[in-house]
């Protein structure tokens, strides 16, 4: 979960304690603070001088509470709240010693590289479960998402406005809050919101503060919030938004790797449109033909391997990370990196009182699929379209209880997948949570798909079941799951690329909190043991595991783990035995420097014997200068079997950016892999070696998230023991987008 949601908190009794104007309020859900309003219009520009501000609800940060305990903050902060008819308006005043070591750099939204920055988070539902995360860097960089008890929806965009000015004596922020981005109670009288103010003040730890002390036993942080009180008469308006767009590419492709030439194989422009409606306050509907679902940021290379399950990737694209929250549960029932190529569809999301909504239809013009088991999956696409639709309702009872139901369908020539279920989340104490998932599907392959990925002919059927209890207290934590997943399960819009199995783990762990003034911040000790069988009863893995975790100086987090594991593939079972060791660290303020090692045995799944790996993974993150970013990771992977080295991986990927300013950037992204395979160890033939050179370069203007210019160009390269590293393909492609609010 977001950094945000273990950060910050409060005791009630101590609302008191705050320094506003007699008329304000207290903070407390009997007398909240009152934000005024105001009859003057903001432009940010990072300085306070309106009159807006002297009028204001002022309210001072005086708590830090990570890595301290509700301590006195080393910096003192003030928050300043007002609002108009159309805009919310939002200001701090961060003090600093010494001004000049504030961290504050260029960079592309939603991203703050490790540098000061300020936050506010409404509950503007006032129901304790969903809140809206508005970040603003010392450099006025821009970060917003959604939080909810089961997640974020960092893919969240809202459309706002903020500045940021450094001063001799620290920095300023302006924020200007539309009502139009957000979603609120509907209520034409007084609203009642929970809310947070929040700074990250990172020197040689990651100092946060805030408003309130935290109770460290209280696991709902929205239920402990501030409360402000205002926004009488406020209204989304009519909440339209209609972003037409212009996307255009060519490929050419190298027909022979040898010696052979370009030649064109797509080129293409298509203009599309996504509309936005706010049917009400609260529901929101979207619409999108012939959109451009191609991604801008390539993702990152995983090691894919001796690996015998599907990877997973995180969604990027706008249409589906929007509102993605209203469709999360305990296990990934929605993974809509499964829609590749849609040619049209529409979405409605919002939430009514208790009652939360999310659905959308999809026309897909390709048909991905994965087919799970119990020790592996595979995959295949069908190059035939299918219609995806899902309905998620959730209903809340109190502040405690939630109650949903999923329904999951997609249909396509020959070939259908449909799942239903229901699902709870029960917060029985500050301490404990229960969550219980259930749900059965319904399957039929194309006979000729079913036969050649050997599975079941004609409609199949199968359920799944998911139960989980944690308990988190402020030094105790202990948590136990049950999961079984029948051999026929399908959940072709969710991720689920294991079935056939029943699980048992659980754990417990310790927490060390540092008093004051010690060299370290946090200590952690923990561990945790599973059992996975298959639907007859024969074992699948067992393994037992205890780890210990550091965080300190220099924002250091280091933690070391022993994995002592048997487990079963192919009739064959191993022993196993791993240790990993790994943590991140700025030693100065411009750098950071974090990886992991692993060492131990692990199955060579391919040949089925059991072999010796390590692996290193390596990161840098470097900001060097206002403007220029440059982020490098890499991974090196060997595995030896029978006293013979059987591969060796090396896998990297260079990030690197210039930002000329908030709103514009040039980016390159070049990927690297190499596979060097020793066949003589192999019991098939392989090729000695394989290797993959991928570059992405692209210039980006961003006015608003949706409002858009990308120009970029990629490229790949493929080489083997045969052909030398060869280009294979190229692609230009150009995006504009234009977001029309009304």
């Amino acid at each position: 979960m977001f950094i945000l949601s273990f950060v910050f908190s409060l005791h009630p009794m101590t609302l008191f304690g705050q320094k506003v104007k007699n008329n304000q309020g207290l903070g407390s859900p009997q007398d909240p603070f009152i934000v005024p309003k105001t009859g003057t219009e903001v432009t940010p520009d990072g300085i306070l001088e309106e009159k807006v501000w002297r009028n204001a609800l002022v309210l001072e940060l005086l708590y830090e509470v990570r890595p301290g305990e509700n301590v006195p903050p080393p910096v003192q902060t003030q928050v300043f709240l007002s609002y108009d008819s159309k805009n919310l308006y939002a200001a701090f005043r961060c003090y600093d010693p010494e001004p000049s070591a504030i961290r504050a750099h260029l960079s592309d939204r939603d991203s703050h590289g490790g540098d000061d920055w300020v936050g506010l988070i409404f509950d503007t539902f006032n129901d304790q479960r969903r809140s809206f995360v508005f970040i603003v860097t010392a450099q006025g960089v821009q970060l917003d998402l959604i939080e909810t008890q089961s997640g974020d929806d960092a893919g969240w965009d809202g459309i706002w406005d903020c500045a940021s000015e450094i001063t001799e004596w620290g920095y300023c922020v302006e924020m200007v809050l539309p009502f139009s981005t957000l979603r609120f109670q509907r209520n034409k009288g007084l609203q009642v919101w929970g809310f947070d103010a929040v700074r990250s003040y990172p020197r040689d730890h990651t100092y946060h503060i805030g408003l309130f002390p935290r109770d460290r036993s209280n696991n709902c942080y929205l239920c402990q919030a501030v409360k402000i009180k205002g926004f009488e008469g406020v209204s989304p308006g009519r909440n339209i938004e209609i972003n037409p767009t212009l996307t255009a590419n060519r490929t050419d492709k190298r027909e022979d790797l040898h010696r052979g030439d370009f030649k064109k194989e797509n080129q293409d422009a298509e203009f599309g449109v996504n509309t936005r409606w706010g049917v009400t306050s609260n529901l929101t509907l979207n619409l999108t033909a012939n959109p451009d679902f191609s991604q801008v940021e390539a993702d990152a290379r995983q090691l894919d391997i001796n690996q015998p399950f599907a990877l997973f990737y995180p969604e990027k694209r706008p249409f589906f990370t929007e509102g993605l929250d209203f469709f999360s549960a305990l296990k990934e029932i929605i993974y809509t990196r499964t829609v590749r190529d849609p040619s049209w569809g529409m979405k409605l999301t919002g939430k009514e009182g208790p009652n939360t909504i999310g659905a959308f239809v999809m026309r897909d013009d390709i048909t991905n699929l994965i087919f799970p088991g119990s020790q592996g999956s595979t995959s295949t696409s069908l190059w035939t379209n299918n219609l995806s639709s899902v309905f998620r309702y959730k209903r809340d009872f109190g502040s405690r209880y939630t109650a949903g139901i999923i329904l999951t369908d997609r249909e396509g020539p020959g070939y259908f997948n449909r799942v239903y279920g229901f699902d709870l989340d029960f917060r029985l104490t500050q301490t404990d949570q229960i969550q219980l998932l259930a749900l059965r599907s319904s399957t039929k392959y194309p006979d000729d798909v079913a036969i050649e990925n050997h599975q079941s002919s004609g409609e199949f059927k199968d359920g799944l079941i998911s139960f989980e209890y944690d308990h988190n207290s402020r030094t105790w934590g202990w948590w136990a799951d049950y999961e079984e997943a029948g051999s026929n399960f399908r959940a072709d819009l969710g991720y689920f690329p294991q079935v056939g199995y029943r699980n048992v783990e659980g754990g417990v762990n310790y927490t060390w909190n540092a008093p004051p003034d010690t060299w370290w911040a946090l200590l952690r000790a923990g561990t945790e043991v599973n059992y996975y069988e298959d639907e007859n009863g024969n074992l699948l893995s067992k393994q037992a595991s205890a780890w210990f975790s550091y965080t300190g100086a220099l924002q250091s987090n280091f933690y070391i783990k022993s994995v002592a594991a048997a487990k079963a593939y192919k009739g064959h079972e191993f022993d196993l035995t791993t240790f990993t060791a790994g943590g991140d660290f700025w030693p100065s303020s411009f750098i950071q420097l974090g990886g992991s090692v692993f060492v131990g045995s692990q199955i060579d799944y391919a040949n089925i014997r059991l072999g010796n790996t390590w692996r290193l993974d390596f990161g840098v993150l470097s900001n060097l200068g206002k403007h220029l970013r440059l982020n490098l990771q890499y991974t090196y992977e060997r595995m030896r079997v029978q006293d013979a080295r059987l591969y060796t991986a090396n896998v990297s990927q260079l990030n690197t950016v210039y930002q000329f300013t908030v709103r514009v950037f040039f980016r390159s992204i070049i990927q690297y892999v190499s596979y060097d395979f020793n066949p003589g160890n192999y019991t098939f033939g392989i090729d000695s070696e394989q290797k993959n050179f991928f570059s992405q370069w692209l210039f980006s203007y961003k006015f608003n998230p949706r409002t858009v210019l990308f120009l970029g160009y990629s490229d790949n390269y493929f080489g083997n023991q045969g052909i030398r590293l060869t280009q294979s393909d190229r692609t230009f492609f150009l995006k504009m987008g234009y977001a029309w609010t009304l």
